[in-house]
């Protein structure tokens, strides 16, 4: 059984900082690639940050040089460190990632259930 779990949202105000993290519980499986996207409120879900599993990183336009997106290999967690934050960045931020059970050529997607995070004076 894959489990997601976010943790790390809140209330910042603008120019604040958060740091969001996602563990992941696996077994006999590899994580391959894993993301953070964001749902605002009326709005179709967005990628925001994305790492391979050789660390390998690519932003949305919007929160580039503003968060910085890591992995622990030896823990299976991610992490999304959010610097100078904007209202437009209140959204629910979900954990996502791709894992392949060991001895297989399958692949799965699996979501956590998401934190929200509000930026707000």
């Amino acid at each position: 059984q894959v489990q997601l779990v976010e943790s790390g949202g809140g209330l910042v105000q603008p120019g604040g900082s958060l740091r969001l993290s996602c563990a992941a519980s696996i077994s006999r499986s590899t994580i391959k690639t894993m993301a953070w996207y964001r749902q605002a409120p009326g709005k179709q879900r967005e990628l925001v940050a994305r790492i391979t599993g050789d660390g390998s990183t690519n932003y949305a336009d919007s929160v580039k040089g503003r968060f910085t997106c890591s992995r622990d290999n030896s823990n299976n967690t991610l992490s999304l460190r959010m610097n100078s934050l904007k209202p437009e960045d209140t959204a629910v931020y979900y954990c996502y990632a791709i894992i392949s059970p060991v001895d297989t050529n399958s692949a799965y997607q699996y979501w956590g259930q998401g934190t929200q995070v509000t930026v707000s004076s």
